[in-house]
């Protein structure tokens, strides 16, 4: 529980997505009068949901994984996810094309899994079982003393237990040359390190930390919200949120933060403006900065927010499709056997990759209430360099190509069987949830923009004004919100503790 009682706070969380509706219930169980402003007709933000002649798709997130945090979560109000909804383990957890003609399952057994990479590499399976051993280990000792244990200075990070909980090659070397100390086959090597998408990264810029999301993967398995997909955790949260007394408004378009006003700080809306003793801003901190805060009151100037290092944008295609996608799995990867260019394309020399790894999510193959019968509901994701010029020629002549290169290399040929369609990328990203370069995930978690390196959960130049959300610690994804979320309720009631002092509060951040 927050460690203060804030029955006297007014506070307004700006967006509901799955980091705003975290923070407004965990607010809202201390005491806090709280409203959440979305602009939005629905909550969710990048878990979004479309529905459309019969079809259900999930708009972003649809990967459920690291159950144990939504447990975490849900028992700091003395609940369980049971209590909204139900999971359905997936076997396999995915289903991967290599574009050589190569096709693997992988299995939700970890034995399986040793299995499988021995037959491909004499001694992997024996080497799975210690990378997998030091991949729990991290995640075990990264989360306790890391992630569920708010660290905003730098000088926590620092901290000389701290940093023998881990072995230093996790926090130094990257993920590529880690993997290579195990595994020397590249299929294997991209078994253990496609799951580095989740995070916005590359197995060559992120760090060897996030070896965890191997114990992430094969250990605590992958799930699937049933009855509808991701966005059931979006409908739980805001029900949570409802039942602890949160006023979630939709449709009400925040333009402005300012200083001032009745209780502290105002915040403009084409409506009214509205006063508020907190702000908690569930939007990139890029775009608080440059769009809605007077440019005195900025802790970053624009070189800032320009050398950071973004998360891929991805080009998506939600695809409702008459007749049967088998072989597609309801998780399957499509490959490369060598995706370095495809990173190339995303991070090193920015353009639209020519031969793309890509993700193919099939929910209809779990959930049959999410497509008509006889149909499937299939979304296509290509994850893409943020702040391509992406205009309706260059989405057209991709879409064919993705969809070629879908019948090529599954079999499967979704062409002319297409009767419900729609489709995002880079603009949309951008103008929708005001993403800096159409980013789809926020700030990547390079070695430079990890734990105290990321942008901080208070704000410097604005006193009461906090951020929540992917581009803030611990990061992206949405169990990772969820935490987030807590982590910024627990610091606003923490900063109106009465034994604070001022200058702890302002100093919080180094």
């Amino acid at each position: 529980m927050s460690s203060a009682p804030l029955s006297d706070e007014s506070v307004t969380v700006v967006g509901a997505g799955i980091g705003g509706l975290a923070t407004a219930a965990a607010l809202a169980d201390s005491g806090a009068d709280v409203t959440v402003l979305e602009r939005h007709a629905h909550p969710g933000g990048r878990t979004g949901r479309i529905e459309d002649d019969g079809f259900t798709f999930d708009t972003g997130p649809s990967w459920y994984l690291m159950p144990d945090v939504f447990e975490w979560f849900f028992d700091r109000f003395d609940r369980s996810p049971e209590d909204y909804y139900s999971l359905t383990r997936l076997d396999p957890n995915y289903r991967v094309f290599f574009k050589d003609g190569d096709r693997v399952d992988v299995p939700a057994d970890p034995d399986g899994v040793r299995e499988l990479f021995e037959s491909y590499e004499t001694g992997a399976g024996a080497a799975f079982d210690t990378y997998l051993d030091e991949s729990e280990f991290v995640y075990d000792v990264g989360m306790e003393r890391f992630v569920y244990e708010d660290r905003p200075r730098f000088r926590d990070w620092v901290d000389t237990d701290v940093m023998r909980s881990l072995p230093a090659a996790t926090l130094v070397k990257s993920m590529d040359d880690y993997v290579g100390q195990f595994f020397d086959h590249p299929k294997l090597k991209q078994l253990v390190q496609y799951t580095l998408v989740f995070l916005g990264g590359s197995p060559y810029n992120t760090p060897a930390i996030y070896t965890l999301m191997s114990h992430v993967d094969y250990n605590l398995g992958v799930y699937y919200p049933d009855d509808g997909g991701l966005y059931r955790v979006v409908e739980a949260l805001a029900d949570l949120a409802t039942e602890l007394g949160v006023d979630v408004e939709t449709g009400v378009d925040v333009t402005g933060i300012q200083p001032g006003g009745t209780r502290g700080l105002q915040l403009e809306t084409p409506e009214r403006a509205r006063d508020a003793d907190t702000v908690v801003a569930n939007a990139p901190p890029a775009h608080v900065e440059r769009d809605l805060l007077p440019d005195r009151h900025r802790d970053h100037g624009d070189r800032y927010w320009d050398s950071r290092t973004y998360a891929p944008s991805a080009y998506m295609l939600y695809l409702g499709v008459e007749g049967s996608v088998d072989p597609l799995e309801h998780h399957t990867l499509v490959l490369p056997t060598d995706w370095r260019s495809h990173f190339e394309a995303i991070f090193d020399d920015p353009r639209w990759p020519d031969d793309p790894a890509y993700y193919l999510n099939v929910p209809s193959a779990t959930d049959d209430t999410v497509a008509p019968d006889g149909h499937e509901t299939v979304v296509i994701l290509v994850p893409i360099a943020p702040g391509l010029d992406d205009g309706p020629d260059q989405r057209a002549r991709f879409r064919e190509q993705v969809l070629a290169d879908v019948a090529e290399h599954t079999g499967v040929d979704l062409r002319g069987r297409i009767v419900t369609e729609h489709e995002a990328s880079v603009r949309t990203f951008a103008e929708r949830y005001s993403a800096p370069g159409g980013t789809a995930l926020g700030m990547a978690h390079t070695l430079t923009q990890t734990g105290p390196f990321r942008p901080g959960r208070r704000a410097d130049a604005v006193d009461d004004l906090y951020y929540v959300g992917g581009s803030t610690t611990p990061g992206i994804g949405v169990p990772m919100c969820l935490i987030s979320g807590a982590h910024a309720a627990d610091a606003v009631a923490d900063d109106r503790s009465p034994a604070r002092s001022l200058r702890d509060r302002v100093s919080l951040e180094f």
